[in-house]
């Protein structure tokens, strides 16, 4: 401001320029934006263009920000493939997408959290549908007439398909038979099922089995169960269920009939219209297809010829052998049959299926378990 006061008062810029120590050349360029502009010329200006020839044209910004507000959980990637495919012509990269989000408040910035480091689990790696599915009760939420709602989710392992979501009033066994038996008939019956270690999928009793799981077993199903407090060892159940709470119970509906109709809507979408990263950007319905194993119209007995005697598991636990008072295994199997054959030492060993539960004494009605070391295979 000082130079262009004395430059209005009649010095020279040459002389100027060389006091200040500037070129005359930027000499020249702050004396014209001083008369174009005054005071505020001196100033610094913005180095950024006029023209950006590649800036992503006004439309297509209101096409990504539509879509973003129309399925807030989708990430530019998804995004991108959707509006390619939709409309059939390119769009700009996720990145430049993601800038566009940021720039309308479409992003909330997450805290980075330590990523988990791998660990052997001796869990099954599905390598194709209907090798692995997983279940789990999603944690529940109150419902606008102030009910909880307790979802049972299914889904399989490779292909991310989701097989089941059943909103219910509580966490139900019989329930959950009835869900897992709509499942088994309209898409079939997998190899493993996948679950945590609560219930009703196991428990703490006789080789943790529970009346769900039982039924499995019956199917030719092996239950696989993770490690306690290991929720990673299902991390894709988990991340689905993630989803399904943004999109789902932000707001929950006023009643369970209602929440239903909106998990049915998700599972449309999740399964069919939503790309997934790590099917490179495909459905989980381009993958998955129904079991070739259906579920039989009535359940066959077990097979026990190699056993001296088969008896059936009373509704309260127990069997009855000849000649003795009756002895308790587990409610569990209530109305299962189960094997008994007597051993070189006359125990008597209890089996179910092909897992052995344990050991009947000689001279008493004590029966001891077997111990297992990990969930039983097939």
């Amino acid at each position: 401001m000082e130079m262009m006061v004395r430059l209005s008062h009649g010095e020279k810029l040459t002389d100027l320029c060389r006091e200040y120590g500037i070129s005359r050349k930027t000499g020249e360029k702050f004396k014209k934006r001083f008369r174009e502009l005054g005071p505020i010329g001196l100033e610094d200006q913005s180095r950024a263009p006029r023209i950006i020839p590649h800036k992503t044209p006004p439309e297509l910004v209101e096409v990504i920000v539509a879509e973003r507000r129309l399925h807030p959980t989708w990430g530019p990637r998804k995004i991108k493939e959707v509006l390619e495919r939709r409309l059939g012509r390119p769009f700009p990269a996720p990145s430049t997408i993601g800038d566009v989000l940021a720039e309308h408040g479409l992003i909330v910035p997450r805290r980075r959290r330590k990523r988990h480091v791998p660990r052997p689990t001796g869990l099954r790696d599905a390598t194709a549908p209907n090798e692995v599915w997983c279940i789990d009760y999603k944690g529940q939420f109150r419902l606008g007439d102030g009910s909880y709602c307790y979802p049972l989710t299914m889904t399989d392992q490779f292909s991310r398909f989701i097989v089941g979501c059943e909103g219910m009033g509580a966490i139900c066994e019989d329930a959950a038979r009835e869900v897992c038996e709509d499942v088994f008939r309209t898409y079939g019956i997998p190899t493993v099922m996948r679950s945590d270690n609560g219930v009703p999928f196991a428990c703490t009793g006789l080789a943790g089995l529970t009346k769900l799981s039982a039924y499995w077993l019956r199917l030719g199903i092996t239950p696989e169960r993770i490690r306690p407090a290991h929720p990673q060892e299902n991390g894709r159940h988990e991340r689905m269920h993630r989803t399904l709470k943004a999109e789902t119970t932000r707001p929950a509906r006023d009643n369970l009939l209602q929440q239903q109709e909106r998990f049915d809507e998700f599972v449309e979408e999740f399964n069919t219209q939503r790309p997934h990263e790590a099917l490179d950007m495909k459905r989980p319905a381009d993958i998955f297809a129904g079991s070739a194993k259906k579920h039989p119209a009535f359940l066959p007995d077990p097979d026990y010829a190699t056993y001296d005697d088969v008896l059936r598991v009373s509704s309260a636990g127990l069997i009855h052998l000849p000649g003795r008072r009756q002895v308790h295994l587990t409610a569990a199997l209530a109305g299962q049959l189960v094997g008994i054959r007597e051993e070189d030492d006359d125990r008597w060993l209890v089996s179910f299926l092909h897992i052995d539960l344990g050991h009947i004494e000689p001279r008493s009605n004590r029966f001891t378990p077997v111990t297992l070391q990990s969930p039983p295979a097939i």
